[in-house]
């Protein structure tokens, strides 16, 4: 099996060069923009293309607002501030997801709850997250939800799609609705993924984009706040350009604030990649319908995308038997100088993690033993 996934890999990229797990694809638009972004002096973080960037992700999602940020985490980070997110609330999020989800929550010195991830998915579990309401919480007279277990408040609720995959997001906002949960999507993994007609993102009350160097588009670094809020959204803009007050010379500024801001010569980069969004996504949804084939012939198990959703597909991910066949997958194909990655430790695995509340984390457990990502980038040769 191991040879035959090499083999197919080699053949799907059309190289016996070592292939990444998944690098950013160029060409010479984004060369022209980011030379006409040094050109024009403005490389930091004043400067048009910033704004630009900014309404051409409004225009594509349909969010009315969007602000750019340094990165993803900074984007999070942003986010649970705005909804009120305190020293010891607590935010509910998946304990399968990448570090900065769980980052963002501690840098608001508030406390995480770690929920089982499903199967389908490979996100928040919609009936995971009821059951824990269910069990623990309930709304007080101050109209917020309540931890029983904890008397804290449980302000926001941080769901990420992951590899891609759209979480059961219309699930998950109906019941933070109910017990006035915040909802932040993060959306890091999932720019262009739809959910029943919508996009990523849009769905909750914040949602996050990421454009590191590994994402569907990148920026280099860079990141994204969704909202429909006209006065999160001004607010947003304010603390992450260090609440500067507006003028001409004079630096005066009326909050403590955060330098998060966006620099100019990376939106010019991703202006220039999100033209090129929809190929890409085109692109990545062939190489996904290919392993996913290929897997159906070979007695393979990948992860598809729901029938309500249409993913970006931004990494392909297959369903080991067991640990030891994960392990040794990974060591063939990396021995072999094809790229492929386990799923990352579990948020409640890390040390610093330890003593937070959690459900049973079955399906998290299960998952962590089992996946393993493939190369997903796009071909060289298939703009």
């Amino acid at each position: 099996m191991f040879k035959d996934l090499i083999n197919f890999i080699r053949e799907l990229y059309g190289t016996n060069e070592p292939i990444s797990l998944h690098e950013p694809y160029f060409d010479e638009d984004e060369k022209i923009a980011v030379l006409n972004a040094i050109e024009s002096t403005f490389v930091s973080s004043v400067g048009a293309l910033v704004n630009e960037f900014e309404q051409k992700i409004m225009a594509y999602t349909g969010s009315k607002y969007a602000i750019a940020t340094v990165n993803g985490t900074a984007a999070l980070h942003t986010s649970l501030l705005l909804s009120g997110v305190q020293k010891n609330d607590e935010v509910i999020t998946q304990a399968l997801t990448f570090i900065a989800t769980c980052n963002a929550i501690h840098y608001c010195n508030a406390v995480p709850i770690f929920l089982d991830v499903d199967l389908k998915t490979l996100g928040l579990s919609a009936e995971s997250l009821a059951a824990f309401i269910d069990e623990h919480c309930e709304l007080r007279d101050d109209g917020c939800c309540w931890n029983k277990t904890t008397n804290r408040i449980v302000r926001a609720c941080v769901p990420m799609h992951t590899f891609g995959l759209s979480v059961e997001i219309d699930a998950i906002k109906k019941i933070c609705n109910e017990f006035n949960i915040v909802l932040i999507e993060d959306a890091a993994e999932s720019l262009g993924t739809k959910t029943h007609g919508k996009y990523t993102g849009t769905v909750g009350d914040f949602g996050i984009l990421s454009f590191n160097g590994n994402k569907i588009i990148t920026t280099g670094g860079g990141g994204m706040i969704m909202t429909d809020d006209e006065e999160k959204a001004i607010l947003a803009k304010h603390i992450t350009t260090t609440a500067k007050l507006d003028h001409k010379w004079f630096f005066e500024h009326d909050l403590i604030a955060f330098n998060y801001r966006m620099p100019n010569l990376n939106a010019a980069l991703g202006i220039a990649q999100l033209d090129k969004l929809p190929q890409f996504i085109r692109s990545k949804r062939k190489i996904a319908l290919a392993y996913q084939e290929w897997g159906t012939e070979n007695d393979v198990q990948f992860v598809k995308e729901l029938p309500s959703t249409k993913s970006n597909y931004w990494l392909n991910t297959i369903i080991t038997t067991n640990i030891d066949q994960r392990n040794l997958i990974l060591h063939e194909t990396n021995a072999a100088s094809v790229m492929t990655r386990p799923v990352w430790t579990p948020m409640h695995k890390l040390n610093f993690n330890f003593e937070y509340q959690r459900d049973k984390l079955k399906n998290t457990e299960w998952l962590f033993e089992r996946i393993v990502n493939l190369p997903s980038g796009i071909p060289k040769n298939a703009q």
